[in-house]
């Protein structure tokens, strides 16, 4: 049996309905929301005293929608974003100064890491965690079956962990990439 349409453009929940559910939503994790946000604020110590630079828009939204997702327990997209922040900052680092070479139309990761550390935009290390990154952000995207030894399923079955928890040590890491990006001394604005 097929479920019914959606008469409506917009939800029949009335707006204290929504709201009730919204605060139980908020309710069911608020512990490890709190935690998240607070380890995410500890993190962010790195960053220089005023602050650091993002250059682009995209790597700028990219960035704040990383920060919610993480403290929200969005561990996927906490992944696919730091690692387009990283992307897109470091690409958009490499046009910016006068001299600089013109990129590709399309500039592939690895590609963008090399130039950087070529560059010394980013130390060999940082571009070691990117490419972490970029691997734990490729099985999220591009499907892999189960028996793929990148897949989420065979990561958490050969770590013997939930998959849920597997995502969330993926998330962590994630974004303090990212922050370790941001606090880098080509963006970090201040000491």
């Amino acid at each position: 049996m097929a479920a019914p349409k959606q008469e409506e453009l917009f939800s029949p929940l009335s707006d204290l309905q929504a709201a009730q559910w919204l605060i139980g939503e908020l309710h069911d994790d608020l512990r490890g929301r709190v935690a998240r946000f607070q380890q995410l604020n500890d993190l962010c110590a790195n960053l220089g005293s005023t602050g650091t630079m993002i250059p682009g828009e995209v790597a700028y939204s990219a960035w704040i929608e990383a920060r919610s997702s993480f403290v929200n327990g969005n561990y996927v997209a906490t992944v696919m974003l730091c690692q387009g922040l990283a992307e897109q900052m470091l690409a958009s680092h490499l046009t910016l100064s006068l001299n600089a070479p013109e990129l590709p139309k399309k500039i592939g990761f690895q590609d963008t890491l090399s130039r950087c550390v070529e560059q010394g935009v980013i130390e060999p290390s940082l571009a070691g965690q990117l490419k972490q990154l970029m691997e734990l952000r490729n099985p999220l995207s591009h499907f892999r079956r189960v028996d793929d030894p990148e897949s989420l399923s065979r990561r958490a079955l050969d770590s013997q962990t939930p998959a849920q928890v597997t995502l969330q040590r993926d998330a962590t890491f994630a974004i303090g990439v990212a922050v370790d990006l941001l606090a880098s001394a080509a963006f970090r604005l201040g000491r």
